[in-house]
């Protein structure tokens, strides 16, 4: 019998702190891709569902379709999705991005358009009373008070985006998600486990990051509790 080899690589272990040892700088450059991919992802995505929302809360005729339209959207399968922007974008991060925005849309403009439609009439009537006009009514009025919906379904999409960036593995970016696919394909015990915890532990970071952030910027939500 031939005796075992010294170190968990060689062995192909699961856990192997060998494995983050000498893999640090690839796992650190996935790690910097994936946040890239997610961030970029989400901001131009509420970017997007702002203007969509609104308009939507201010006629309602409008919330139907842009409701409609985004839920259609998030029911499109990961790789159908890419496959579809794919002409457009190409083999290129560009094309993840695209898809995780067209994702977020959903999740993004039903809780902006919720936490709109949450403000009390009356609130808004006092405020057109003191003289507010449409666009200092919503940037002073209505979107603080719509923050804590808003920012329930940022911290969904956020969440969301971590996960679905593993996909773009399929066209090179993927950030921690091109580490799991070629791990499973060379059974690479060490690099699919590792690859996939820190994809746990980025989300569940990025949600506790937001929900400080929410704590944060509304106090008053504090102050009702208490």
């Amino acid at each position: 019998m031939t005796a075992p080899p010294d170190d968990c690589l060689a062995r192909n272990e699961w856990i192997c702190g060998e494995y983050l040892g000498t893999r640090r700088q690839i796992l650190l450059d996935a790690v910097v891709q994936h946040l890239e991919l997610t961030a970029v992802s989400v901001l131009i995505g509420l970017v997007i569902a702002l203007p969509l929302a609104v308009p939507a809360r201010r006629w309602g005729w409008a919330s139907g379709p842009v409701l409609a339209a985004t839920t259609i959207l998030y029911t499109i399968p990961s790789l159908a999705m890419f496959s579809l922007l794919l002409p457009v974008y190409g083999l290129s991060a560009g094309l993840v991005v695209a898809g995780l925005v067209l994702y977020s849309l959903t999740l993004l403009v039903r809780n902006i358009l919720a936490g709109l439609r949450a403000v009390p009439e009356e609130t808004r009537q006092a405020a057109r009373g003191m003289g507010y006009g449409p666009v200092r009514l919503l940037l002073t009025v209505e979107l603080p008070l719509a923050l804590p919906a808003a920012m329930a379904g940022l911290r969904i999409a956020v969440v969301s985006a971590v996960s679905l960036v593993t996909v773009g593995a399929i066209v090179g970016f993927g950030g921690l998600g091109n580490l799991i696919y070629a791990g499973m394909n060379t059974y690479f015990k060490a690099q699919v486990l590792t690859a996939s915890v820190l994809c746990v532990v980025i989300a569940v970071a990025a949600d506790v990051l937001l929900l400080g952030v929410q704590w944060l910027i509304t106090p008053w939500t504090r102050a009702a509790r208490a």
